[in-house]
């Protein structure tokens, strides 16, 4: 019974000691771009994108949103590392990203559900780790695709 209570005591006693304000970790700031291209042919969309961190943090993973003006077709073949969001968007994650350096490279092909002559890509930041960005212009942009089968770069 003794040592019930001092052990008791020392734990009270060390808790008294103990600061009772808790400090919150600074949240990381990383600047993310992302640069590719898209091209359109008939109802196919290939996206091939690069993502980067400019630092000053490292970045365990990001995810990075494409969204179509025009809808996609209900069946889609996309990579591993994508998911169909709604009828007009993909999500991919990118992986770690070190800083100052370029992660894996993206290849999102999609199916439209219909033919169009041009469309408009927007791609954009969904998450990033909880690292804050600063510069949101150089990973949110949109872009001109027309039908030409040329590559229009971002």
């Amino acid at each position: 019974m003794r040592m019930r209570a001092w052990v008791l005591s020392g734990l009270c006693a060390g808790a008294v000691l103990v600061p009772g304000t808790a400090v919150a970790a600074p949240v990381p700031e990383a600047d993310l771009a992302f640069h590719g291209s898209a091209v359109l042919e008939g109802d196919r969309v290939e996206v091939r994108l690069t993502p980067r961190n400019h630092g000053p943090a490292a970045v365990a993973d990001a995810t990075v949103r494409l969204r179509w003006s025009a809808e996609l077709a209900d069946e889609q073949a996309l990579p591993a590392r994508c998911a169909r969001e709604d009828e007009r968007s993909v999500v991919c994650g990118t992986g770690p990203l070190a800083v100052d350096a370029a992660g894996e490279p993206l290849l999102v092909p999609v199916r439209l559900r219909e033919r169009t002559s041009e469309l408009t890509l927007e791609v954009d930041t969904a998450w990033s780790a909880g690292a804050t960005d600063k510069d949101r212009t150089n990973d949110r942009m949109t872009v001109l695709v027309l039908a030409t089968g040329d590559a229009y770069a971002f």
